[in-house]
């Protein structure tokens, strides 16, 4: 059997690893608005759990919300009653589960790959596009990336291990299914269950898989932790559970293309790059290594598990960028494995990706200038306004660091481009983050505040936005108000029958129905520049 390193001191001895993953994920963690309509809708779930203590179902606005299973819910609702209904308190259990899945992957890596490549991966899963975002993010995908990537690792240590096989490893990872189902679902199980067939399927090794579905202790855990919260939604809201999580929302996600998300075969090819930016110059070499690679028994479970990953959601009728990064652990391994047979150019590739950031509120207004659509065109019109003097201050100056970092030769290839891509975390949360976050929900998280203070009744209107029920406090229905109340709606959607403007901001309008009939000296529009931030 492996064991791990001796020199079990260095996990506190080394700042890199303990506090990278700290500082990723939780610096200026609530600084941005509550993003919808995703961070929208979990975040109002929890804030009705709470008020309606139903521990076991979830509601959106009055309304059963059968997308999810109940753990992120659960522990973001424990976060809520602990620091109170803040975006940080939302985005805790996430920025959590990021940290314990990069501490994890170091753990992994160490022993097999050495303690150089494993900082080196550790800092992928903590800089990388797409695993900072939802590590930021309050939805379930963070979570459940955290229970893959525990999963698909005790399956290598337990397979590993053959033919004494590592019980104790292939236990955990059935209790880390188990926790995935209270997270996302099946897909929890099916990840790391092909991961493990591939892998015995290529070495033509089909005992360990025979062993490990046998295995009554695992199933005792598999069932004991997700068995009663299914058994308790199923006994309470029985068939409408079934069609809206089992055969919507899993079945019909991969079957159908549902909300508009749909993609061609080649949509993850282009994703994956972005959401593993800035190491994705490092892609290509990687790749290069794989029929080599193939004579090693953990790089061939590592491809299998990507691969699969790839192939899987590639065919899906659904597609949204973050399911590709199911399969990103795998990949962070394998780049910090062969990162020493590559070049520089990843190194340009993060600087340049720098030099992005100050341009972005410009390329952003040009953008509102050239699209037809008009409630995007008003929210983007804010990007330069909101743009205020820290923003350009935080990165031109990295901007400016990362070519002096660039022209620094005393370090290591590798010790550069972490360094580059923390300064992009950076980067990312004390500037672009809380700009991005005022530009396209700034004025839904005002208008919340404001209808709260007002004390009035209050809905939504041809307007999908769940964050303004977390900043009011207060359910909202969707649907056409009546006379004296308020209502959130688009721009660029003028209501049918008399209202009163209370706000407008980019492209979100804050109004109050009037009674039909004559106009009152007090029914004149009011509103506030769209461009002012």
């Amino acid at each position: 059997m492996l064991t791990e390193s001796p020199a079990r001191l260095r996990w506190r001895l080394d700042p890199w690893v303990v506090w990278l993953p700290l500082l990723a994920f939780g610096l200026g963690l609530g600084w941005a608005p509550l993003f919808d309509v995703d961070e929208g809708a979990f975040a109002e779930a929890t804030r009705e759990m709470l008020q309606r203590r139903d521990w076991i179902a979830t509601w959106l606005n009055d309304q059963p919300r059968y997308d999810k299973p109940i753990l992120i819910y659960w522990l973001q609702a424990l976060a809520v009653a602990v620091l109170g209904p803040s975006e940080w308190a939302f985005r805790a259990p996430s920025a959590l589960a990021a940290c314990a899945w990069a501490w994890a992957v170091w753990h992994f890596a160490r022993p097999r790959l050495g303690h150089d490549a494993a900082r080196l991966a550790l800092a992928m899963v903590c800089t990388a596009w797409g695993p900072w975002i939802i590590g930021r993010a309050a939805t379930a995908d963070a979570l459940l990336n955290l229970w893959l990537t525990l999963a698909g690792l005790d399956l290598w240590r337990y397979l590993e291990t053959a033919p004494q096989y590592d019980r104790a490893a292939l236990r955990r990872a059935y209790a880390w299914v188990a926790l995935g189902l209270l997270t996302k679902g099946p897909v929890a199980a099916l990840v790391p269950a092909a991961a493990a067939a591939v892998y015995c399927l290529s070495r033509r090794e089909l005992r360990p898989l025979w062993v490990a579905a046998r295995d009554p202790w695992g199933w005792a855990l598999l069932l004991g932790i997700a068995g009663p919260w299914y058994a308790a939604i199923l006994a309470t809201h029985g068939q409408a559970f079934i069609d809206g999580f089992i055969l919507k929302h899993n079945v019909q996600r991969f079957t159908h293309t549902l909300e508009g998300h749909g993609g061609s075969l080649a949509y993850y090819v282009v994703m994956l790059p972005l959401l593993l930016a800035p190491w994705s110059l490092r892609l290509p070499s990687t790749i290069a290594r794989l029929r080599q690679d193939w004579q090693d028994p953990l790089a061939v479970y590592l491809w299998g598990w990507a691969l699969f990953v790839l192939a899987f959601f590639s065919l899906s009728g659904t597609k949204l960028p973050h399911y590709v990064l199911y399969g990103s652990t795998p990949l962070f391994l394998l780049l910090a494995r062969h990162w020493g047979s590559g070049g520089r150019l990843p190194l340009f590739g993060a600087v340049a990706l720098l030099g992005l950031w100050p341009t972005l509120p410009w390329l952003t207004q040009v953008l509102a200038e050239r699209t037809s659509n008009g409630y995007y065109a008003d929210q983007l019109r804010l990007a330069l306004a909101l743009a205020g003097p820290g923003y350009w201050v935080v990165t031109l100056g990295a901007a400016a660091l990362g070519l002096a970092l660039l022209a620094w030769r005393r370090g290591s290839t590798a010790t550069r481009m972490m360094a580059l891509a923390a300064l992009h975390t950076l980067v990312l949360a004390l500037a672009v983050a809380p700009w991005a976050g005022e530009v396209l929900q700034g004025a839904v998280k005002r208008a919340g505040l404001q209808t709260r203070a007002a004390g009035v009744s209050a809905v939504t209107w041809r307007f999908d936005a769940p964050s303004f029920s977390v900043y009011r406090q207060a359910v909202t229905p969707r649907r056409e108000p009546a006379v004296g109340e308020w209502a959130l709606t688009r721009s660029d959607r003028d209501p049918p029958w008399p209202a009163r403007e209370h706000d407008r901001r980019g492209g979100v309008v804050l109004l109050e129905r009037l009674p039909d009939g004559p106009a009152t000296p007090g029914a004149a529009q009011t509103s506030t520049s769209t461009a002012s931030p």
